[in-house]
């Protein structure tokens, strides 16, 4: 067997009568479509519901899928303690999840576990559920920190143990749209909001699976959406499957958005395989990318993929030798570069070869430098240097393009498999300048440092997701230790950007 349906719901605990008291009158819509779900479940009769969960346990690097034989739980957090639930977890199921995700190298598993007790995102859906129908196991997963395509990528695993298991299995995603619908809501409203809930319901309404990728993970996090890596999961799940889809209900009265859809495979579509398809696509854009990088950027390109290869830094005198299979491919007239017919600025190890690839600035002057990596649209390291730390540019990208992919303490370090998707840029830093009030800062033409004794936090400019002073100073503070109420030494400085 496999999995015989799948259905995106959201998870207010509100809905429950014993916790709204009268409130969940407001989302009689939802309710009522609840309810179909729950005896569509039933007439399915699946011998296990996996749910996926925000609520859940959630690691920035790790999907955690609850272990154990079993699991209770309450809504005395919500003021209904009485409505209690206990449910049996497939062990089985859990047990070839784990051992899938260790032979693919996925990080995928049941460590980590501090609280055993069943989320209100696995409460809210199991409320009504349970109502029609109880003869099944559970399996409860959490959502991670990793990109969209690794979600979509777990999602796959899953559909495959279950195939290999032969369990008849009903999926629900569990998850809530945004939260910034409305200016009376209890999170406000951001013009984001409304454009989330618009367009996943379309995507999900038409089974248009590939798109979930197209979501920008700032415009996700403005539109304070918690549900949209549960519903990748559960598109991965269906990876490769002719999809019906059906909306049931779509609401936003109480300023966060509530949708209901069903999904029922109708056998095999090989025009279905979405992740295939986007990492095509991404490969494509990349190289193309590639072609049109600078100097700069492809020698932080060089550095790092030597490093993540060789375990060793390159070498700023080897990098274009004949026989460096990972020098970089800089073109005679990379933007910023002159012609030089004296070699007297050469390193002393006569790489003249070298001299006569590298524009001038990077030998011939010295400033700091960040290193940007980013992976499907999202960070994957970034570390720099304020100040000059080296003998001259050229080798101060090549040392922080080994930090970014090694060093930096958010992330594990680069895997050679990850490679061919990374995109990097690299900033280099003008000279700071103090200012005497955020006034004098722009958060695209400036970064700024802010200083408080020997903690100090830095912070590019023009950067995703920031989009005024007070953010920026803020994001600083934090990177430097610096409390809010510290006082503070404020300097700006302007970066060229080499893509």
């Amino acid at each position: 067997m496999s999995i015989v349906a799948a259905f995106m719901v959201p998870h207010p605990p509100m809905i429950v009568p014993e916790v709204g008291r009268g409130s969940e009158s407001q989302i009689e819509k939802t309710i009522k479509a609840y309810e179909k779900v729950a005896e569509e479940i039933a007439a399915l009769k699946p011998e296990t519901i996996i749910i996926s969960s925000p609520h859940s346990v959630m690691y920035s690097n790790y999907f955690h899928i609850s272990p154990g034989s079993a699991a209770s739980g309450s809504f005395s957090e919500f003021g209904a303690p009485q409505i209690k639930f206990h449910m049996d977890y497939d062990q089985e199921l859990v047990k070839l999840l784990t051992s899938k995700a260790a032979a693919v190298d996925l990080p995928a598993g049941t460590l980590g576990e501090k609280n055993p007790s069943l989320d209100h995102g696995t409460m809210v859906p199991l409320y009504f559920i349970l109502k029609k129908y109880k003869d099944f196991k559970l399996v409860r997963t959490g959502l991670s920190g990793f990109d969209l395509l690794k979600h979509y990528e777990y999602g796959m695993m899953i559909r495959d143990a279950v195939e290999e298991l032969g369990r008849r299995v009903v999926y629900v995603a569990s998850g809530d749209l945004s939260h910034k619908l409305q200016d009376y809501g209890p999170y406000g409203f951001a013009e984001e909001g409304p454009v989330y809930d618009s367009r996943i319901m379309e995507v999900c309404s038409t089974a248009r699976f590939g798109e979930l990728f197209d979501f920008d993970e700032d415009f996700c996090d403005k539109a304070a959406e918690c549900g949209h890596r549960s519903f990748v999961i559960m598109a991965g799940a269906l990876d490769g499957k002719a999809v019906e889809a059906s909306q049931y209900s779509h609401e936003d009265v109480t300023g966060v958005g509530y949708g209901i859809c069903s999904f029922v495979p109708k056998g095999q579509d090989e025009s279905r395989h979405f992740l295939d398809a986007r990492l095509r696509q991404l490969q494509s854009e990349l190289e193309e990318k590639r072609l049109k990088s600078d100097a700069w950027v492809k020698l932080a390109r060089a550095s790092a993929e030597y490093f993540v290869r060789k375990g060793r830094v390159m070498e700023l005198a080897a990098i274009l030798t004949d026989n460096s299979a990972s020098a970089p491919e800089i073109p005679a007239n990379s933007p910023g570069q002159s012609d030089r017919s004296d070699k007297s600025d050469c390193p002393p190890d006569g790489a003249s070869k070298l001299c006569s690839a590298l524009p001038p600035e990077l030998l011939q002057s010295q400033a700091g430098a960040f290193v940007s990596i980013h992976k499907f649209g999202a960070l994957r390291g970034c570390i720099g240097t304020i100040a000059p730390t080296q003998e001259n540019l050229a080798l101060e990208i090549i040392h922080n393009a080994v930090s970014a992919v090694s060093k930096d303490p958010r992330f594990e370090p680069v895997k050679e498999d990850e490679l061919e998707y990374l995109d990097i840029s690299v900033d280099v830093l003008g000279q700071a300048e103090k200012i005497s009030s955020p006034a004098e800062l722009d958060v695209k033409r400036y970064g700024v440092i802010v200083q408080s004794g020997y903690k100090r936090g830095l912070l590019l400019p023009d950067l995703d997701g920031v989009d005024t002073v007070e953010e920026q100073v803020s994001i600083a503070r934090r990177k430097g230790g610096i409390r809010p109420d510290e006082k503070v030494d404020l300097f700006r400085f302007e970066v060229v950007r080499h893509y």
